[in-house]
């Protein structure tokens, strides 16, 4: 791995100031003056090189504002990230988010360089889970195909009939036409899925760390602050959570929800920058964040963003054994969604 700069240290020019102050106007209300003259010199030269390099900068909804809202060319969840990283007509894709989306930018896109800015930027789900966990599952439920959660490494999703995220797992599952099938591996994802079918679902005990972590207890207390709070839900958040909750979706779902129905007062249960995110764009709404912040995530950062992009590294690469089997389940994940559009 190559070590990349923490600090910001670049200078704010006027031409640097003339260049972005557009851009200002998208984070004033999460990123102060003083901050933006840090920011702002490597959003700049981060501009500069996408141009130099044909990059394109992919952003999960759980990036901070700065990369979010001013360096990032697509903004969306697992399943928008990985259709525009199939479409993509750049040579670079830079993934701003954790490893297991880097992959899946690679796997769409074998001929093209995926550069992840910090290669310790995991996932607690991905960790949770390996090939021969999958191969035993198998054997133990013959016959039973397996839908795999993106959020799993390229060997798991290689060992796997078909990939899946939290906007269109009841689809994937559904459309199998099978009894049962095999979810991996977030457990209450696959809870939830089972709640909403009547497929027989076989789950493995994988939990996301920043969603775990809340409670119904806690949801409870927030109602009890605000009247006329509306709370929106991750599915991988625990099923006592879920049940306080007025709305359970994706992270997009959740966006079109409040776009839709514009409530007063919002707490968006999931991590905490997309809270801030959706904030932005709709200043009349106030959100309460009760979040919890995803660590890997945020070991993404201008600094290393930049750096990547100067030296085109850190780069992904999957071994080829096991990148086709892995290609062909994401593949079958982003057709199920083309189909049902």
């Amino acid at each position: 791995m190559i070590a990349a700069p923490e600090r910001l240290t670049l200078p704010y020019t006027d031409d640097v100031a003339a260049t972005t102050g557009h851009l200002y106007a998208r984070v004033a209300r999460s990123v102060t003056p003083a901050e933006w003259e840090l920011f702002a010199p490597y959003v700049a030269r981060i501009e500069q090189l996408k141009r130099e390099r044909n990059a394109v900068v992919l952003a999960h909804h759980y990036q901070t504002a700065e990369i979010y809202r001013c360096v990032a060319d697509v903004i969306g969840d697992s399943l928008a990230l990985a259709q525009q990283a199939a479409a993509t007509e750049a040579d670079v894709i830079v993934m701003c988010g954790v490893h297991f989306m880097a992959e899946t930018a690679k796997l769409l896109n074998p001929s093209k360089i995926v550069i992840l800015p910090d290669l310790a930027a995991g996932c607690s789900l991905a960790d949770s889970i390996c090939a021969e966990d999958v191969r035993a599952l198998r054997a133990q439920h013959p016959g039973a195909p397996v839908v795999t959660y993106v959020n799993t490494s390229a060997a798991v999703k290689a060992e796997s009939d078909v990939c899946c995220t939290s906007a269109n797992a009841v689809r994937v599952v559904e459309s199998l036409g099978a009894p049962k099938v095999i979810f991996l591996p977030d457990e209450y994802l696959g809870a939830y899925v089972a709640s909403q079918t009547n497929v027989e679902i076989v789950t493995w005990q994988g939990h996301c760390e920043v969603h775990v972590r809340f409670t119904g207890a806690e949801i409870r207390s927030l109602r009890a602050g605000q009247r006329g709070l509306v709370v929106l839900a991750h599915p991988e958040c625990p099923p006592d959570v879920l049940a306080e909750a007025d709305f359970v979706g994706s992270t997009t779902a959740m966006l079109d929800y409040v776009a839709l129905h514009r409530p007063s007062h919002v707490a968006m249960i999931t991590e905490c920058s997309m809270a801030g995110n959706v904030g932005e764009a709709f200043p009349d709404i106030e959100f309460m964040q009760p979040c919890n912040l995803c660590p890997h995530m945020k070991r993404i950062t201008l600094p290393k963003i930049l750096h990547a992009l100067e030296r085109l590294e850190p780069r992904i690469e999957i071994d080829p054994a096991i990148a086709g089997r892995a290609r062909r389940a994401v593949e079958r994940m982003t057709a199920i969604g083309r189909d049902a559009r």
